[in-house]
Order: structure tokens, then C-alpha cells, then sequence
């Protein structure tokens, strides 16, 4: 008897684990996204902008903590507070008060800098219309099964925004560049977050499906700053974007928080305007949509039933036509080649003059005039 019951309870646990295994696949598979991508924008040059690059350089340590690398994060940086002249902590920008956080770090990758962020690249980003020498550093390299999220930090009014202090976009150029992308098969599902005084005038237009929005104010609101720092003498960040981080500190890569935790982030009485979100055009319930679906990154799996050596050189398998048997030749990385001592030794020629000596005395295949 106490055998049935026992095994009448291990059926009972291995269904209860099967059924939460198939629902988890489910919900992973649910997207149908295989990749993601980020195009974070800061749109605003000058010192009192301090804000907006670190609002930006914070959603950029944002999303690749959370998995999305740097080559899949297109970078825009309208003006270089690093290393602005009134900086009293040079090579640095802080989003945190008493300079507790350095946003700025070791490893950020600007793609876009200074006067090249424009509103016409910004749009030939989106729409993949750049010149054939655009390098893919500077490239959205997204298809049909990319998630896709789009961040916009700077100074904008009803219905557009500045870029530079000197030209702007309006919500329907941003709406049709949304609707190209969609046509040209670039996006699965997008997120587009605007942080800027009446940004949820910039969603306004859109048509495209597929895409989810969301705005630190409504129209006629004021989007307003948040933490000034005396030693620095400005602003570290805007409120909608402090409390949005503050949100994605506690989400982690396996995390199941979903998207309608994010519409709660920062209501009126913490960011005093009123954020705004639109879904009608997004095609999933945000109830099942995950944070990690924009934030985070989706890790490219192979599976394999053989046993891989990964201390070994690496191997090539050839098949010898004489025996039959499997015979294995063995490859190994090649040094690397000396640039800078045939450089060296090239210029002591030319100095000398005597350029038969230098011919003898490089490696094999290098001539005085350099590789072939």
C-alpha cells in the first residue's frame, strides 16, 4: 500500500514538472524572436544636456548586462561630456549622485558621435539606406525575426524632436521610417521608449503593428530632470528614465517580469508628468511579453551528440582514400606577424639607405615596400 501511495505521488510531481516545463517553452518560444537589437539615442549636445547622454549611457549598461552585445547595439551620442572641458572628473559620466556610478566605463562602443548624429542618419539607420562603406559597427543588421528596442532621450515639443539644437523630426517621419522597417522585413516586434517633454506625442502617429510604446509625458506635459549634482553643476538624469533603471536593476536574464510592470515605473507622483504607453498596434497581450524580450538577448543554441575536446588545437577530420580510415591533421594558430618590427626596420633603412640589407632581414614574403 505505501508503495502505491508513493508512486501515486511521484506520477503526481513528474506531470506537475512536465506541465511547468511545456508551459516555460511555451512562453519562449511565444515571441517568435531569434535576436535583438538596440538603437539608443541621446539627441542633445551641451553641457547643461548632461542628463541625456548619461540617461542613454544608462540604458546602454542596462541592456548589455542583461545579454544584448555591443555588436547588436547601434550607440548615438550627440556631444562627448567625457571629455568636456567643464568636466571635473574627466573620462567619466555619472548617473548617480555623490559620483557613486560611472556609466561612462571601459568598454562603451559609440558608433555615432558628436555632429554624426543627425536626423538623416538616424533614419538611414532604421531603414538600413546607408552608403555601401557604412562599416557594421554603424549598422542595424536586424531581419524578420528581430526584437527590436529603440530608446530617444533629449529636448522635443508637440510632435517632434531636436536633434543638435538645430533640426528636428517630426512624429510622422518617425512613423513612416517605423512603417519602411516593417515593410522591408527588419522587425518582429519593437519597443520604442521616448524620454522628452510631451514624448507621447511622438507615438501618436505610428501605424506599423507590432509595436509597443511608451513616453515619459503626455502632450503639454514637461518631462523633468532629476539628482543635481553641486560638484558637477548640472543635472545627472532625467526622473523617467532614474526610475525606468532603477525597475531593470532588479531584472535579471532568467527573469519573468512582464511589460505591464514596466507601464507602473515612475507614476505622477514620483516623475510629477504622466507617463504614457500605447499597445493597440502590438499583436501580443504585454501581460505575457517579458522585459528580457527587449532588454535582454536570445542565445543562439546548437545542439550536438558529440563529445568536443576544447583544450585541444584546432583539428580538421580527413578521410585517407587509401585505407579508408579517418586520419587527423592537426592545425595550429600561426604568430603573429611582427607589424611593428618591420616597421622599425624599415624606417632604419630608409634612414640609412641601403634597402637590400632590410630585404634580407624580414620575415619571408615582405619585401621593403611591405606586404605583398
Amino acid at each position: 500500500m505505501q508503495i502505491l501511495t508513493l508512486l501515486g505521488l511521484f506520477s503526481a510531481c513528474f506531470l506537475a514538472n512536465s506541465i511547468n516545463i511545456e508551459n516555460s517553452a511555451g512562453q519562449f518560444f511565444s515571441s517568435g524572436h531569434t535576436n535583438n537589437w538596440a538603437v539608443l539615442v541621446c539627441t542633445s549636445r551641451f553641457w547643461f544636456n548632461y542628463r541625456h547622454v548619461a540617461n542613454t549611457l544608462s540604458v546602454y549598461r542596462s541592456v548589455k548586462r542583461l545579454g544584448i552585445p555591443d555588436s547588436h547595439i547601434v550607440l548615438m551620442l550627440a556631444d562627448d561630456m567625457a571629455c568636456n572641458h567643464r568636466n571635473p572628473k574627466p573620462a567619466t559620466v555619472f548617473s548617480h549622485k555623490n559620483m557613486e556610478l560611472n556609466v561612462y566605463g571601459d568598454d562603451v562602443e559609440v558608433d555615432y558621435r558628436g555632429y554624426e548624429v543627425t536626423v538623416e542618419n538616424f533614419l538611414r539607420v532604421l531603414t538600413g539606406r546607408l552608403p555601401p562603406s557604412t562599416p557594421r559597427s554603424k549598422r542595424l543588421l536586424s531581419d524578420d525575426r528581430s526584437n527590436i528596442l529603440i530608446y530617444l532621450t533629449g529636448h522635443g515639443g508637440n510632435g517632434f524632436l531636436k536633434f543638435q539644437d538645430s533640426e528636428e523630426i517630426s512624429n510622422v517621419e518617425l512613423a513612416d521610417a517605423f512603417e519602411q522597417m516593417w515593410q522591408k522585413r527588419r522587425y518582429n516586434e519593437l519597443l520604442f521608449i521616448i524620454d522628452t517633454c510631451q514624448g507621447a506625442s511622438m507615438y501618436e502617429r505610428f501605424y506599423s503593428p507590432n509595436i509597443m510604446a511608451l513616453a515619459s509625458s503626455q502632450v503639454g506635459e514637461d518631462s523633468l530632470s532629476h539628482q543635481p549634482d553641486l560638484a558637477i553643476g548640472v543635472h545627472l538624469m532625467d526622473r523617467y528614465t532614474f526610475y525606468m533603471l532603477e525597475f531593470l536593476e532588479d531584472i535579471h536574464p532568467a527573469s519573468k517580469t512582464n511589460m505591464n510592470d514596466l507601464f507602473k515605473v515612475c507614476p505622477k507622483s514620483q516623475c510629477v508628468s504622466t507617463p504614457g504607453h500605447r499597445t493597440d498596434l502590438f499583436l501580443r497581450d504585454p501581460g505575457s511579453v517579458l522585459i528580457t524580450d527587449f532588454f535582454g538577448s536570445v542565445r543562439k543554441v546548437e545542439l550536438t551528440m558529440d563529445a568536443i575536446n576544447l583544450t585541444d588545437p584546432i583539428k580538421q577530420m580527413e578521410e585517407n582514400p587509401v585505407n579508408g580510415e579517418e586520419q587527423k591533421e592537426v592545425y595550429s594558430y600561426a604568430d603573429q606577424l611582427p607589424v611593428s618590427e618591420i616597421i622599425h626596420q624599415m624606417s632604419l633603412c630608409r634612414f640609412h639607405g641601403d634597402i637590400s640589407k632590410c630585404e634580407m632581414q624580414l620575415p619571408p614574403g615582405l619585401g621593403a615596400e611591405g606586404p605583398p
